[in-house]
């Protein structure tokens, strides 16, 4: 998926959120924004210790795969619209 059609995909779910649900929808936008500025700090005690064991590796994957969603839900927060 190329980064402009993976936009257009976003804009086309921005106008189908119906006005009523607009205070959540800015709410968990504010929160998944904000979540994604600080998932990178808890990478830092896993990279120092390594990534040896299963779990850690596990950890590491888990954070990343949380971080990417949090900057896609978050991407337009505080955006002008």
């Amino acid at each position: 998926m190329s980064s402009s059609s993976a936009y257009e995909l976003l804009a086309q779910f921005d106008e189908s959120i119906p006005e009523f649900d607009e205070p959540f929808v800015s709410a968990v936008r504010g929160i998944a924004f904000w979540t994604a500025i600080a998932l990178p700090f808890l990478y830092l005690p896993l990279l120092v210790t390594g990534l040896h064991s299963g779990a850690t590796r596990t950890a590491f994957v888990a954070l990343v795969v949380c971080n990417a969603v949090s900057l896609l839900v978050g991407h337009s927060h505080g955006g002008s619209d």
